[in-house]
């Protein structure tokens, strides 16, 4: 067999896919009014990571707050429970904004380690949902105020996903629809 071919074969499948994806980049929301982001979401679904098991808990709630020197504080928790009750685990974390339009911030849970949280899109009038993401598409979290999310609305970013290149069965449901 021609390995040569093998390899100029594999290189070029890589080299399609690379592209594909730089044909849609990701980008963020235009602006964030962080006061009004700040305060509890709950997540409906998400990408699994290594930080982030699939069956981290039946109820998961992210709470933003403002902390010292305009950071902003996190904490992830998993709850063990559907009335939220028993805690499964905690993270705390901190976040800044590194643009002027805030929705690309930068998340600390240990020192001196950082990742991208981009707000991809959000509920400008609202701010009752948002989804959250990175540059490469590798996280994904769809974050609503209320714990039951409405369907249709569910639906409408599953497709804006799909239609802006993150692979949607990946995702892992979480949350609750009405």
């Amino acid at each position: 067999m021609n390995y040569n071919l093998i390899l100029t074969i594999l290189l070029l499948v890589l080299g399609l896919s690379l592209a594909a994806k730089a044909d849609k980049p990701v980008t963020t929301v235009k602006s964030v009014d962080l006061d009004r982001y700040l305060g509890r979401w709950y997540q409906q679904a998400f990408f699994p990571t290594r930080f982030q098991k699939a069956d981290c808990g039946k109820v998961v709630t992210a709470e933003y707050s403002l902390g010292k020197k305009g950071r902003i504080r996190v904490l992830n928790t998993c709850w063990a429970d559907e009335a939220a009750t028993v805690v499964k685990s905690k993270a705390n974390a901190t976040a800044y904004a590194v643009d002027r339009s805030n929705s690309k911030l930068k998340v600390t849970f240990f020192w001196p380690f950082k990742g991208d949280y981009w707000i991809v899109k959000l509920d400008q009038k609202n701010y009752s949902y948002t989804v959250v993401s990175d540059p490469n598409r590798e996280y994904l979290w769809i974050l609503s105020r209320e714990r039951a999310f409405d369907r249709v609305t569910y639906q409408e970013i599953l497709d804006w996903l799909g239609q802006n290149g993150w692979d949607v069965k990946r995702l892992v449901f979480t949350g609750k629809l009405k």
